[in-house]
């Protein structure tokens, strides 16, 4: 090989290398459910434990995870509240752009100042949302929740059979994800960070 066509293929091997860098990463595969542009689970619109009303809006640029339970939940609503936090205290300050919202389906025997105590035991930031019955049976309705009254000894000791997973939306409002509670949170982490090194579009 001449030294001219040598250097003619060293200058082509850096051109690529050049473009290669230039190219934008690919897309990040999620690991929960991709919901992206779904019909349902539009927002909502409740009053928080402190009567103040709530909607998506109030979130804006930030990513907003949601999960239904009660405070009562003797299983999956505390395992998914405590792998959230941990969640966020692995987000370090990108933790300050995500908000964990908990949407009671037990208004009944939810009262504010229980949700209250409940969601800010896990983390001091987390929102309880608790609507009246028509607006939570509304809710589960758009949300697509499978949620059961399971009768117990009593009128007032009944559990709920419910949809044990958490819904997230992006910075723009947009529902994106359904994450099950079996999903490994190392994975939700990944996810969540994902969402918020997106450029808004």
């Amino acid at each position: 090989m001449t030294t001219r066509r040598f250097l003619l293929s060293l200058a082509a091997v850096g051109a690529l290398a050049l473009a290669g860098c230039d190219r934008a990463a690919p897309p990040h595969h999620f690991n929960a459910i991709d919901l992206t542009g779904a019909s349902y689970a539009h927002g909502f619109s409740l009053p928080d434990f402190d009567g103040k009303p709530r909607t998506l809006a109030d979130f804006a640029g930030k990513v907003t995870v949601v999960f239904f339970g009660y405070t009562q939940c003797p299983d999956a609503c505390p395992t998914t509240m405590a792998e959230l936090s941990g969640i966020l205290k692995t987000l370090g300050p990108d933790a300050k752009r995500v908000q964990v919202v908990f949407i009671t389906v037990d208004p009944s025997r939810d009262t504010p100042a229980l949700l209250k105590n409940y969601v800010t035991n896990f983390r001091p930031d987390f929102l309880a949302l608790r609507g009246d019955e028509a607006q939570t049976q509304a809710i589960i309705k758009d949300f697509k929740l499978v949620v059961e009254k399971v009768p117990g000894k009593t009128a007032d000791s009944y559990t709920i059979d419910h949809t044990a997973g958490t819904y997230i939306f992006d910075p723009q409002g947009r529902i994106r994800l359904f994450a099950s509670q079996s999903l490994d949170p190392t994975l939700l982490t990944a996810d969540l960070q994902a969402l918020l090194a997106e450029k808004a579009t």
